[in-house]
């Protein structure tokens, strides 16, 4: 870990502290999220299995297609018209709550990998939480 910034070093401790508690089982499957500068990825996983069991992120085709409609400035790479990158997290946890109740899950276990949870990692809980995941 010598190499990695300290803010990186600092999450990565917290998520190993989060880790040791939070665990996807079968019946209740953890939903992981990653959050980069540009984009934020989120999938339901067992843990007893080791299998991703649905999964969506905001390089999709379909969370583009649903956020290219509204008109852009030419400089901005998201759109800032529908509420930025906060509405496309937002738009990723109602898609992997329905990917995950179309496959019969519907309490799930929460890992915020790490991040502090307010703004983009609340934002994917919220959508997931307004589809009907229970957490």
């Amino acid at each position: 870990m010598g190499s990695l910034n300290l803010k990186t070093q600092a999450r990565l401790k917290r998520k190993k502290r989060i880790r040791k508690r939070i665990f996807g089982t079968q019946q209740r499957p953890r939903l992981s999220i990653f959050r980069s500068a540009r984009h934020i990825y989120a999938q339901v996983t067992d843990d007893t299995s080791g299998q991703t069991l649905a999964a969506a992120s905001s390089m999709e085709k379909a969370v583009k297609v649903h956020f290219s409609q509204a008109p852009q400035d030419s400089e901005a790479s998201e759109p800032a018209s529908k509420g930025g990158k906060v509405a496309v997290a937002v738009f990723v946890g109602r898609l992997v709550a329905e990917r995950a109740l179309g496959k019969g899950i519907k309490k799930i276990v929460f890992d915020r990998n790490g991040f502090l949870y307010h703004g983009r990692v609340k934002a994917v809980s919220d959508g997931a939480r307004k589809v009907g995941l229970e957490f």
